[in-house]
């Protein structure tokens, strides 16, 4: 945890390995803007484990991108507006500084994440999401996710499901990657 210059305590982890990682994601050539294949996969995130909002979102050091991006509308934003938000918005940053899946039920039930900005601005009450590993250099992409407006029990199943769909996206984008070098 860090504190800005008036004491207030800043909820999203210093990320020193942003720079890196926004290297990496330009050499995959991926998190750089909206792919179809990614927003096929959000729509099965959604579908597997009946999340309203599904998410696959790079990051690098100063924004949150949604690759592939699942609403419950099905409203995509083609000209990518509701695919970038701050870094400091949501729980991602979280899973990819930690580089370990999150489980939040109800995030409510957590003073560290109550008090997240996605909590009042979209209304979010739940999250679940796992990291995008990148065997060659060891950095966190990013994340698969989902959320819900509603507590979820997502329970260990939830967990496992996550985890398992997030390494199979990492298979599609190390492929992407044996391609480029």
């Amino acid at each position: 945890m860090t504190y800005d210059a008036t004491g207030r305590l800043l909820l999203t982890p210093v990320d020193r390995e942003g720079p890196d990682r926004a290297r990496r994601l330009r050499r995959l050539d991926v998190g750089l803007r909206p792919e179809p294949a990614f927003d096929l996969f959000a729509d099965r995130l959604a579908d597997v484990t009946g999340a309203p909002y599904a998410m696959v979102n790079f990051i690098d050091g100063t924004r949150q991108f949604f690759a592939g991006l699942h609403t419950p509308d099905g409203d995509r934003r083609g000209d990518g507006t509701a695919r970038y938000r701050a870094r400091d918005h949501g729980y991602c940053p979280h899973v990819v500084m930690r580089r370990k899946a999150l489980v939040l039920e109800d995030v409510r039930d957590y003073p560290r994440f109550a008090g997240n900005p996605v909590v009042d601005e979209s209304g979010i009450r739940s999250y679940l999401g796992a990291p995008l590993l990148d065997d060659c250099t060891g950095l966190a992409l990013g994340t698969v996710c989902v959320v819900d407006t509603a507590p979820r029990p997502w329970g260990r199943a939830g967990l496992a499901t996550i985890k398992t769909l997030a390494g199979e996206l990492m298979e599609v984008v190390r492929r992407r990657g044996d391609l480029i070098t």
